[in-house]
């Protein structure tokens, strides 16, 4: 089985965050959104994991490739790294990795987080990971019949027709067959938009009498924007809890402080004379002295003090000294 994770958008909605991290690489609990997201592939399909195919762009330097692929080895897998430069739509995107498509395939876009109990239904053609949603008319969804087949997909609906929500996470049995179909797309220039679109491929498939079955996940997770993403930490880390896994380092040190679980405490990080918790996720090496912090998503090397911190994201190596609360500072940045 191979992974294909297109993640060449710099995710602008998270700036300031994503202006020196590509948004996958953003941690949640304590782990980079794409790892935590091909774990979770992992734990679903059951399968050994043979490659993992990163899609980028020219623009991330180069220590993200080596950071990829060693997400890649932690979970057993070769880790293959592919480029798209040009933002030309989904298909293309998938299409940037052909040389990796061959066998069955999950193709997953690396902005998304879940936790699902299904068994993956491998004799199907294809099937599309889905979450059932209040508002359908806001997401594309598909449409199923009397044998729980995928009969149509309906790109944000005016008229209620399914709430099962189309999530992003594809599994196929062939990943020649999804290949044909994309190159098909780009050789006659089948656009929307200006884009190549995946779900053009799809329905191409369907109409050749390619079956089609839903995964339905039970909790589906953003990571589109500053709060959402604190949201998400949350929700992670509660459900870490639940499962009873240990999320304070050995290495951290804690002195004449409280903290209020569920929170991700990283390896040596300094907490004194501060509250942190419920809900608080502190990356490797931060420093949090005489402050309380809630709710929030702290990265990796950052220093804060005298702060009153709820739901606020701070990146890597920034100092913070103030009143703010709902903050959202990137990367090597100063507010005192």
């Amino acid at each position: 089985m191979k992974i294909i994770v297109p993640m060449a958008g710099r995710g602008s909605r998270l700036r300031p965050h994503t202006l020196t991290v590509p948004k996958p690489l953003i941690p949640i609990a304590g782990k980079p959104i794409v790892h935590r997201l091909v774990e979770d592939i992992a734990g679903v399909i059951n399968q050994k994991i043979d490659e993992i195919a990163f899609i980028i762009h020219k623009d991330f330097g180069t220590k993200v490739p080596e950071d990829l692929i060693a997400i890649a080895e932690k979970l057993g897998a070769k880790g293959t790294i592919y480029y798209q430069n040009e933002p030309l739509g989904t298909a293309h995107a998938i299409l940037c990795a052909k040389e990796s498509m061959e066998g069955p395939i999950v193709v997953a876009y690396a902005d998304t987080l879940f936790r699902a109990d299904f068994t993956l239904d491998t004799t199907a053609d294809s099937v599309i990971w889905v979450k059932q949603v209040e508002d359908p008319s806001a997401f594309g969804v598909v449409q199923l019949n009397a044998n729980n087949e995928i009969i149509d997909f309906i790109e944000k609906p005016t008229s209620f027709v399914s709430d099962l929500a189309i999530i992003g996470i594809y599994y196929f049995k062939s990943g020649e067959t999804l290949r044909g179909e994309l190159e098909y797309l780009l050789d006659n220039n089948i656009q929307k938009g200006g884009e190549y679109q995946l779900t053009d491929g799809l329905e191409n498939m369907k109409q050749k009498g390619m079956k089609f079955v839903p995964g339905k996940v039970d909790e589906w997770m953003d990571c589109g924007n500053k709060n959402v993403t604190v949201e998400t930490n949350t929700r992670m880390l509660g459900f870490l809890h639940q499962d009873g896994e240990h999320m304070v380092s050995e290495k951290a040190h804690i002195e004449n402080s409280m903290i209020i679980p569920p929170c991700f405490i990283g390896d040596d990080v300094y907490i004194i004379n501060s509250t942190v918790g419920p809900n608080v996720s502190l990356g490797k090496a931060t420093h949090v002295n005489n402050s309380t912090i809630k709710n929030s998503l702290v990265q990796t090397h950052s220093h804060i003090k005298n702060a009153n911190l709820d739901n606020a994201m701070i990146g890597n190596h920034a100092s913070f000294d103030g009143n703010f609360k709902s903050i959202s500072i990137g990367d090597y940045s100063v507010l005192e």
